[in-house]
């Protein structure tokens, strides 16, 4: 029965990342058009099956890889919207 679940998890589960995007708003305030980054969340593979030890190496490195993608991505973000923000400051002046 264990194995049964291994199984159904392993297969249900798969590798995610974080990335960030830009995407462009009209800001009604200002009248222009602005620019800001949100993060979305991409898959980027699956796996059908693992055993045992191996299946724990598998699901920690794939834990590892979508963290360290929101950590990157999310910095990513914060910055650009940083920039962005200034930007928007340079043309509008409420």
């Amino acid at each position: 029965m264990k194995a049964l679940g291994s199984l159904l998890l392993a297969v249900s589960l798969s590798a995610c990342v974080v990335v960030p995007r830009t995407e462009t708003v009209f800001d009604d305030d200002c009248k222009i058009q602005k620019r800001q980054m949100v993060l979305d969340v991409q898959q980027i593979g699956a796996f059908g099956g693992c055993n045992g030890k191996e299946c724990a190496v598998l699901l920690v490195g794939l834990g590892a890889v979508a963290a360290a993608s929101a950590v990157i991505s999310g910095s990513i973000a914060v910055i650009g919207n940083v920039v962005y923000w200034a930007e928007r400051r340079g043309q509008c002046f409420r």
